[in-house]
């Protein structure tokens, strides 16, 4: 099993990697990620693409970049995407792994993105129950910090905090998933079991809103900087 894993550096897809290894017959062969041109960081997360380096060479796994433009059209981003695709097959790989939980919609474009293709979907976390997840997280020893929130699901004060015991007290878990999977927040993974190094960041000052096609400021950024 030649395997790319569809990496966005947050907790789920570092999650799925770790499940993923567990598997004797699994090849790791990269880690697809989706970067924006001219901000040079990874695509909805606002990671600086500095960190996601650093992400690769903690996990030992290289990173298979994909750059797509700012306020990228739909069209554009599947041929971008159609491409790496491409790129795939040629080099043997033969299964895709995804962090995606419980979307269903979400699951059946991915699957029909790869339809025809011979490369597999392959979904290790899907049906799990997202508090039991988050926490396996935790216990596991993995370390996530917030850096994007959603401002009409999510007190803004939740950008730039780790995910950990006394997060999980103070999110609104009874009307929340507590993983972020319907879009209340984004994640940059900084150390876990399957990490060689922990990942050095400060918060920086920077806070950033932005529409994201809502069409008003409702998703606050905040900025890591490499230490």
């Amino acid at each position: 099993m030649k395997t790319v894993i569809a990496f966005s550096g947050g907790k789920d897809s570092t999650l799925a990697i770790y499940k993923i290894q567990q598997h004797p017959d699994c090849e790791i062969d990269s880690l697809l990620v989706t970067l924006t041109e001219g901000f040079d960081r990874v695509s909805i997360h606002g990671v600086r693409y500095e960190l996601l380096k650093r992400q690769s060479e903690a996990l030992g796994i290289p990173l298979r970049e994909v750059w797509i433009p700012q306020e990228c059209p739909n069209e554009v981003y599947q041929e971008r995407i159609e491409r790496a695709v491409s790129d795939m097959l040629e080099d043997g790989v033969t299964h895709m792994v995804y962090g995606d939980i419980h979307l269903q919609d979400v699951r059946e474009y991915r699957e029909k993105m790869l339809s025809g293709t011979g490369i597999i979907p392959v979904f290790p976390l899907w049906g799990r129950p997202v508090g039991e997840l988050g926490r396996e997280f935790i216990e596991l020893g993995f370390q996530t910090v917030l850096t994007c929130v959603d401002m009409d699901q999510l007190d803004r004060s939740f950008a730039g905090r780790v995910y950990d015991e006394a997060f999980i007290r103070d999110y609104p878990e009874e009307t929340h998933d507590i993983c972020g999977e319907n879009g209340e927040f984004h994640s940059f993974v900084f150390d876990g079991p399957n990490f060689g190094f922990a990942i050095g960041y400060e918060l920086g000052e920077e806070r950033i809103t932005r529409d994201m096609g809502s069409g008003r400021d409702r998703f606050l950024y905040r900025d890591l900087v490499p230490k």
